[in-house]
């Protein structure tokens, strides 16, 4: 395409807050690009993990390998695992770093010390929290105005379901649709155990309670096959 002298050549993936877009919207660009810059702080962490400690260290691949991987990863969300595994490669060498543990070593035990949860996981996680902050009114317009709550949509609110905390979840007739948020928020919302969702405190504490419970109540649930 010409726009006057210019010509706009088309490519394969774009750049935008920090997340690489290809074409398809498989990820792959920005989940490879994450794992090489992830891996080379890894190799350079390494050089100085005796001198550090235990407690530095953990700071250090929060700070430059854990926030890369949590950014943005509601995107993440309906992906394969052969996709998604770089980024679990990634995790699990961080914990080996933390833990010094060996390459023969299992890596389950570790993450569980280090309380980590893997990807996918935190993926969940990340959904929960969108949508609890929808479902408190705390989000902006743009997210809360994607997810029906099953209660405003019922036409009886005297039912026994006008009390429930479920959020509805369209009806798609394709893989790719089940990635949108109005899909994959109400599903992880949905799945979460009941008491989860009814927490009623003061502003505060319902949030910390939220977020402890939440994290825990993924740890009881996943299943370490890594």
């Amino acid at each position: 395409m010409t726009i006057g002298s210019e010509t706009i050549k088309p490519v394969n993936s774009v750049g935008n807050l920090g997340l690489r877009l290809d074409n398809e919207l498989s990820m792959k660009h920005h989940i490879n690009a994450i794992a090489r810059t992830c891996f080379y702080h890894l190799r350079r962490l390494r050089q100085i993990r005796r001198r550090t400690g235990y407690e530095v260290t953990v700071r250090l691949v929060l700070a430059l390998i854990m926030s890369r991987i949590d950014y943005g990863n509601a995107l993440f969300a309906g992906l394969p695992s052969s996709t998604i595994a770089p980024l679990q490669r990634v995790q699990n060498a961080a914990a080996r770093l933390v833990l010094q543990l060996g390459p023969r070593d299992h890596i389950t035990q570790g993450l569980r010390h280090l309380h980590w949860l893997p990807i996918r996981e935190r993926v969940i996680y990340k959904l929960c929290v969108l949508m609890h902050d929808a479902d408190n009114d705390r989000s902006p317009a743009y997210i809360s105005d994607t997810a029906t709550a099953r209660r405003s949509a019922l036409q009886r609110p005297g039912l026994r379901s006008a009390s429930t905390t479920d959020y509805i979840k369209p009806r798609l007739s394709t893989k790719f649709g089940e990635r949108a948020f109005s899909f994959v928020g109400p599903n992880a919302w949905n799945n979460l155990p009941d008491e989860l969702r009814h927490i009623i405190l003061t502003l505060i504490l319902l949030i910390f309670n939220f977020l402890v419970l939440l994290r825990d109540g993924l740890f009881l649930s996943v299943i370490w096959a890594l």
